[in-house]
């Protein structure tokens, strides 16, 4: 069983990296249930209406546990369902995993004046309760071990390397050369870092977000086309010449490894994520100077981004999922089930 407060119709990495996994774990023998908002009443978050908050879940989320009896449970969110299924854990004694996918101390420091402390240690209890907390590069790894998580493993992310794939350039009749940027249009992803950078050529903001409004009217030559899914994302990812990753708070960035898919180079700031994704003059370019980046980074050959993409094959990070899952006391939860 995967418990996560982030899912459909939300559009991120999060939700594709769990999608993906349990699909996955599906082709690999499992059965699989996903407990989702969908599942329970709910309301939007405030600042991120995408996110639906479940209401008063505890006692359908014990009830759904108890009755799927799972032998793995992973616990992929912080919210509450989240929090419900690690209550269940401890009062239940069964084993869990959780994992690390959003930078929430940085994330509410950009909206609020929460302490990357106070935050942190909130967060360090949520996942030391757990067997295992899987993060997705060793640069998060090490940053979450200096803020005194103590049962870190690895989980690297993957791409669909048959949707994301070269194509054709003309499909955006824009002025070359093309810096595109991918993702939520929010304050934490430093949008404005990419459009205020010095650019001979178009820029185009793919998705959307409550910053859209406000990026369009600041910069009005840059081309926003709202959200774009499917086979439609991956003929505008490919159609640039260059993918700017201008966040400075992600774990990972799904959308560098499907920009590299694309045999698109990516420039980004060279801060965890980005680090261990892009190899600087091979797959793209890092540098604090984001424009610098760009400028390196359409330089390098596309075909070396794409070799860099096949390496990371969805069914690759989902064995190390698979690997990182740990036994419940089966005892327990059939005890619970019988009652």
């Amino acid at each position: 069983m995967i418990v996560t407060d982030a899912w459909f119709p939300q559009t991120n990495g999060v939700v594709s990296t769990l999608s993906q996994t349990a699909q996955w774990l599906v082709r690999f023998g499992h059965d699989v249930k996903v407990l989702t908002p969908q599942d329970f009443h709910s309301v939007a978050c405030p600042t991120y209406p995408e996110i639906r908050l479940s209401l008063f879940p505890y006692r359908k989320v014990e009830k759904e546990i108890g009755a799927f009896s799972p032998q793995a449970l992973h616990i992929a969110t912080e919210g509450p369902l989240g929090l419900s299924a690690r209550r269940f854990c401890l009062k239940h004694a069964v084993r869990f995993t959780t994992s690390y996918h959003t930078q929430f101390p940085q994330y509410l420091r950009a909206r609020f004046p929460i302490p990357l402390k106070v935050s942190y240690g909130a967060l360090r209890r949520f996942h030391g309760a757990g067997v295992r907390c899987m993060v997705s590069t060793a640069s998060m790894r090490m940053e979450l071990a200096a803020q005194g998580f103590r049962n870190l493993a690895c989980w690297q992310r993957g791409v669909d390397t048959e949707k994301f794939k070269p194509g054709p350039k003309h499909f955006l009749e824009l002025p070359r050369p093309i810096a595109a940027y991918v993702g939520r249009v929010a304050v934490e992803k430093n949008i404005d870092a990419f459009l205020s950078m010095s650019w001979h050529g178009s820029k185009i903001v793919i998705g959307d977000g409550p910053e859209r409004a406000r990026l369009q009217s600041q910069y009005p030559d840059a081309v926003f086309t709202g959200y774009q899914f499917g086979e439609n994302l991956a003929r505008h990812l490919a159609a640039a010449d260059v993918m700017v990753f201008p966040s400075r708070t992600d774990t990972f960035g799904l959308v560098n490894l499907e920009a590299m898919a694309c045999g698109v180079p990516v420039a980004a700031y060279p801060v965890t994520g980005p680090i261990d994704v892009i190899e600087d003059g091979v797959t793209g370019a890092l540098d604090v100077d984001l424009a610098a980046a760009a400028v390196r980074a359409i330089k390098v050959d596309p075909a070396a981004c794409r070799a860099r993409a096949l390496k990371s094959g969805w069914d690759i990070s989902s064995r190390e999922f698979e690997n990182n899952l740990v036994s419940c006391r089966s005892a327990a939860l059939g005890e619970f089930r019988a009652a």
